[in-house]
């Protein structure tokens, strides 16, 4: 029978131990709001000098910042007003079309990762999809790596990790990962539609089933990844789980082709829909629940504690672990935003951040 879906691609799914997460006394606490905003926020992340940068959600195609320093309480379109000025018709080669993560990197520079398609469903823009540094110091863009060659029709880029001068970057619209060099600027991608890869089930939220702006369910392809604390392991899964392991080293031998790659593929956490996820030094995974509004640790032996469960915790997206040891959470309500509800939004603004002080270290490769 044949599924149509707003990211198109099937495969078998893998079968993996359920692990039952369960509330530990004294573990986590009450997360405590950092920043309200009047826009959908989907990312933070934060400098070691405590400057603090958003990704704003712009899956409606709507007008707007997408990159913002939060500064005394306010947005301010980041790097410049020119970077997140981009109008349709106009070349999206220098300026964000869609930014959909962001990170401080190993070097203490700016990332942004911007899908290059104004709102969802639309197609890529010539010069759209790119990875942007940015010195913090100048305020600047450093470089700009184009990926342009490396993704297809379909393609989604969604996420992105550091493993030394590498960077792993997720599609989640043509199921597959990117793997790019950052010295070379060149890249390859590996896993293409691995079922790994590809989502096998649509995503959810407070219980219910994600529909797109076609009505169709949503599935949502190679979305959340992490590196372990020594780069020796990639984490990753589609939005809707269950999450996979391999080891980098496979993943960065070029010349292997997918089908001897997909060997070292293991199973290894059943997880649910997934808004974010972050990693610790210790190589503890903290997962999303979108379903449950909760935060799930997962252990590097896979036993899993939910550390903080809150009905205000409305799809809790993309993740960040600053230098003090606490857990950064936008509270983003992606499945409550117009696309997903038949053109009409029922996100209820202010959109909060919340941090939850864990006393862990981050993981900064």
């Amino acid at each position: 029978m044949h599924r149509r879906t707003l990211f198109r691609g099937a495969a078998a799914a893998l079968a993996l131990p359920l692990l039952n997460a369960c509330a530990v006394p004294g573990v986590g606490g009450t997360p405590v709001p950092a920043i309200a905003s009047n826009t959908v926020v989907q990312g933070v992340t934060t400098s070691a000098d405590g400057r603090v940068f958003l990704v704003l959600a712009r899956l409606d195609g709507s007008d707007g910042p997408r990159v913002v320093e939060w500064v005394n309480g306010e947005q301010r379109a980041y790097p410049d007003a020119a970077w997140n000025g981009w109008r349709p018709g106009a070349s999206a080669s220098n300026s964000f079309v869609r930014a959909n993560s962001l990170r401080i990197g190993p070097e203490g520079d700016l990332w942004v990762l911007d899908v290059g398609a104004p709102g969802i469903g639309n197609p890529k823009l010539p010069g759209g999809p790119k990875l942007v540094q940015i010195d913090l110091k100048t305020n600047a863009a450093r470089r700009i790596y184009r990926l342009d060659e490396l993704t297809g029709e379909t393609s989604f880029i969604d996420d992105l990790r550091f493993n030394d001068r590498r960077v792993y970057v997720t599609d989640a619209g043509k199921p597959g990962l990117i793997v790019l060099d950052l010295d070379r600027g060149t890249g390859y991608r590996a896993l293409d539609g691995h079922p790994s890869m590809t989502a096998q089930r649509p995503l959810t939220a407070e219980g219910q089933e994600l529909r797109g702006p076609d009505g169709k369910p949503v599935f949502v392809h190679a979305d959340q990844l992490e590196v372990s604390p020594d780069g020796q392991w990639l984490y990753y899964q589609s939005a809707s789980g269950p999450m996979s392991r391999i080891a980098t080293r496979w993943i960065e031998e070029r010349a292997l082709t997918d089908a001897v790659r997909g060997r070292y593929v293991e199973p290894w956490v059943e997880t649910g829909s997934t808004g974010g996820t972050a990693i610790d030094a210790d190589g503890n995974l903290y997962v999303s629940d979108t379903d449950k509004q909760r935060v799930v640790r997962i252990a590097p032996d896979r036993t899993s504690t939910v550390i903080t469960e809150d009905p205000r915790l409305l799809w809790v997206d993309a993740m960040w672990i600053d230098d003090a040891g606490a857990l950064w959470m936008p509270a983003a309500q992606l499945n409550r935003m117009a696309p997903f509800n038949g053109g009409t939004s029922r996100v209820q603004f202010p959109v909060q951040v919340y941090k939850l002080a864990l006393g862990v270290k981050p993981v900064r490769r």
